[in-house]
């Protein structure tokens, strides 16, 4: 029995994915890609993806990142990658999307962006009913 590339963790604000492969490849891309589009239809905000115990990332690895970016985008949510390691951090400056992403070191840093974000959201909000 073999067990799961990755881990997928629901919280209360958060939904946390953590790759555990060496290689983040299309060996783990598709099934990751299945399990997003459960998570967008359950309508999950933000999404924090761990890819610490990845030294390396193809284009169908940066491909599931970006969709899981895109669902946050669309339900008003935030998406935070961390623990990039430097041969993935290099693929993501190449693909110069290191603006485009949040990208902490550590997961309670990303926790924290989120919590930060939702704040900021709310405020936001709050100032538009005054105006």
């Amino acid at each position: 029995m073999s067990s799961s590339p990755f881990t997928i963790d629901i919280k209360d604000k958060y939904t946390h994915i953590a790759v555990l492969e060496d290689k983040f490849t299309a060996k783990v891309a598709p099934d990751l890609k299945a399990e997003l589009a459960i998570i967008n239809s359950e309508e999950v905000k933000n999404i924090i993806f761990d890819v610490s115990k990845s030294s390396y990332c193809d284009s169908s690895g940066l491909s599931v990142i970006l969709v899981a970016n895109r669902i946050c985008k669309e339900n008003n949510g935030c998406m935070v990658l961390c623990g990039v390691q430097p041969a993935v951090s290099k693929l993501i400056d190449i693909s110069q999307l290191n603006n485009v992403l949040n990208i902490t070191p550590t997961v309670n840093e990303a926790i924290d962006f989120i919590f930060m974000d939702e704040l900021e959201k709310g405020l936001s909000e709050g100032e538009e009913q005054l105006n």
